[in-house]
């Protein structure tokens, strides 16, 4: 599965490259921190395929990486996706060496 770092992640959004942001986490979760990006729970992911790009980079994230990585996964099997990556660490890894003003949970 590739990855992107939380740091690789602010070079694309600070160079406006274009790409997604997937969120996976819950909507109890977003209230907690959010870094922006489309929400699409986990449990909703296959029934919303047709709103991830096929055509640029989608990055997917939850909160530590690995709800994230298993939708890739799922994502990458079925669906036949090339360009999903993992954000590695998740929201935790973005608030420990990104904004250190989120909240962690």
């Amino acid at each position: 599965m590739k990855e992107v770092t939380v740091q690789e992640l602010k070079a694309m959004r600070d160079s406006k490259k274009d790409h997604q942001l997937i969120d996976v986490r819950e909507m109890h979760e977003l209230e907690i921190c959010q870094i922006g990006g489309e929400h699409i729970p986990m449990g909703d992911v296959m029934n919303q395929v047709a709103k991830i790009s096929k055509d640029k980079p989608v990055i997917i994230h939850c909160r530590s990486g690995a709800r994230s990585g298993t939708v890739i996964n799922i994502l990458e099997k079925e669906f036949g996706f090339t360009n999903l990556y993992n954000l590695k660490g998740g929201i935790l890894a973005y608030a420990d060496q990104i904004d250190t003003s989120l909240q962690k949970y």
